[in-house]
């Protein structure tokens, strides 16, 4: 990455750390990530044009901390901290910060006071705009040569400069969404105050992450996991691509896949790329581990082991192969484990990342590990896979089994299966399906009474969720027009023998996830 202009993020551990460095990159500048431990390190290996500080769960009042390395404010780069990195960089300037009785989640207004070159172009002096804020603590004084630019109802410093010094901290989140102009105020910042040229691209992307590939895997053999999906589907064309024939995909169809799913994926892949493609049938070795098992993160660590063992025996079959290939994205580690080893919390095991068993022989290859899903699917445009790849919702690795909650029986994921189908066959008749970023229904572990032909029934629920996102995450539900839901439902009531009660998740993540579980 020498060509190119970089910034580097501290992480203090927020959950959206990895959104600052995709805004970053949308503006066509690399940027990398690094935990508040080796920050210090990394910045002097790096050589950035300008440092961003993150958010984080910590306390800046609290002993122990975490702070940023102090060298990063004494080297003249452009610093911007953001939430705990505003308070971290006040406290470490000698200002003050206060906590405990100051909190702000959600949505807030901040309102412009002051001209700055973070504001030029977006927010004009004297008007109010909408803003994402979470946090407890505030900023109560500045360090000497700072000013505010920008207050809300509670917190005074909602955005303050030090012009000469190009330093400036926001209270409120402008990577997420939910900051309508929180793009462009971090635009500036990269843009106009550490004056980044902006030539990282999606190109420049594939070739280096073709180069990292080479260079990881030498002439060794690599297995790759293919599940169809879009993430899949582009680790696997970047890797031949950079590899060619020293490359096998295996599909393992581990019965927990949506109606058709196993004939559609193996078609369309054979018929696309001349990639050796083999087809795994293990569905009785996964519902029979399965059996009896109802803990989420039970699930999803003997999906993981099973995934690994197939891999392994299929590795073993081609002569040994050295690597395993997956597409892990970053959404999946940031909620498994933290990405760079930095404070964050772990929120469910994803069967790719947390699930690995410790005894895999294999060594893993994650050429998409640090994007987000928008960004493969434009890496997927730059290597010219088709829209029926690159367009498809999300699915996850183990399957129906994180869709249907409780204990896992074939009979369960046959009446799932049939639900869904309906589900997303409505949704691409109504002309919706590009409009939404996932969908799919959930069989519940709940029975209700119901009356059907003047007869009494009692048969599961099924939960309907739609959400729209940009990266996956933060999202909200779709919106979709009553009647449409009850077409649906009618339909799955009707024609799925065992649901008798049909209803729609409205949450939004947070404060839920995407998935159930």
């Amino acid at each position: 990455m020498a060509h190119h202009d970089r910034i580097l993020i501290v992480d203090f551990g927020s959950q959206v750390t990895q959104l600052i460095a995709r805004r970053v990159r949308e503006e066509g500048v690399y940027s990398e990530i690094a935990p508040f431990q080796s920050a210090a390190e990394a910045f002097r290996s790096m050589n950035p044009k300008a440092v961003i500080l993150s958010g984080g769960p910590a306390s800046v009042t609290d002993e122990g901390s975490p702070r940023a390395p102090r060298e990063i404010f004494d080297s003249g780069v452009p610093v911007l901290g953001i939430c705990y990195g505003q308070q971290t960089m006040a406290a470490q300037l000698d200002g003050a910060v206060e906590g405990g009785h100051h909190r702000e989640f959600g949505r807030a207004e901040v309102e412009a006071i002051s001209a700055s070159p973070l504001f030029e172009g977006v927010w004009e002096i004297g008007q109010r705009y909408p803003v994402w804020m979470s946090h407890g603590d505030r900023v109560t004084r500045l360090p000497e040569g700072f000013e505010i630019i920008g207050t809300s109802e509670n917190a005074p410093f909602a955005a303050v400069a030090d012009e000469n010094r190009r330093y400036y901290g926001v209270q409120f989140h402008p990577e997420v969404v939910h900051t309508p102009h929180g793009a462009a105020l971090l635009r500036n910042f990269v843009r106009r105050i550490a004056g980044c040229t902006g030539d990282w691209t999606m190109k420049a992307f594939r070739a280096e992450a073709i180069e990292r590939i080479r260079a990881q895997v030498g002439s060794e053999k690599v297995i790759c996991g293919l599940s169809g999906g879009v993430d899949s589907s582009v680790a696997a064309v970047l890797l031949h691509e950079a590899i060619g024939d020293q490359l096998t995909c295996v599909f393992v169809d581990h019965g927990l896949l949506r109606a058709g799913e196993a004939e559609q994926v193996v078609t369309l892949f054979r018929d696309a790329y001349n990639i050796p493609l083999v087809h795994v049938q293990a569905q009785e070795t996964f519902l029979e581990e399965l059996s009896g098992i109802s803990d989420p993160e039970q699930k999803r660590k003997i999906i993981g082991r099973l995934f690994i063992d197939v891999f392994e025996a299929e590795a073993k079959k081609i002569g040994g192969a050295s690597f395993l290939a997956q597409g892990t994205l970053y959404p999946d580690v940031i909620e498994s484990v933290s990405f760079t080893g930095g404070p964050s919390v772990t929120i469910k095991s994803h069967h790719n990342v947390g699930g690995l068993p410790e005894r895999m022989n294999m060594k893993l290859v994650e050429p998409l590990r640090e994007l987000f899903k928008d960004e493969v699917r434009d890496l997927g445009r730059e290597l010219g896979l088709p829209d029926k790849f690159v367009g498809r919702h999300p699915f996850p690795g183990p399957g129906l089994a994180i869709r249907c909650p409780g204990d896992i029986t074939a009979e369960k994921l046959g009446i799932l299966r049939k639900a869904d189908l309906i589900y997303l066959e409505e949704i691409r008749r109504a002309g919706l399906y590009d409009e939404i970023w996932q969908a799919f229904a959930v069989l519940l572990p709940v029975r209700t009474v119901g009356v059907m032909g003047d007869a009494r029934t009692y048969d599961y629920v099924c939960a309907l969720r739609a959400v729209t996102s940009v990266d996956g995450m933060t999202a909200d539900f779709y919106p979709f027009d009553m009647k449409f839901i009850g077409r649906v439902a009618t339909r799955i009531i009707n024609e799925v023998n065992g649901i008798n009660r049909v209803v729609y998740d409205i949450t939004s993540k947070p404060p839920g996830t995407i998935e159930w579980e």
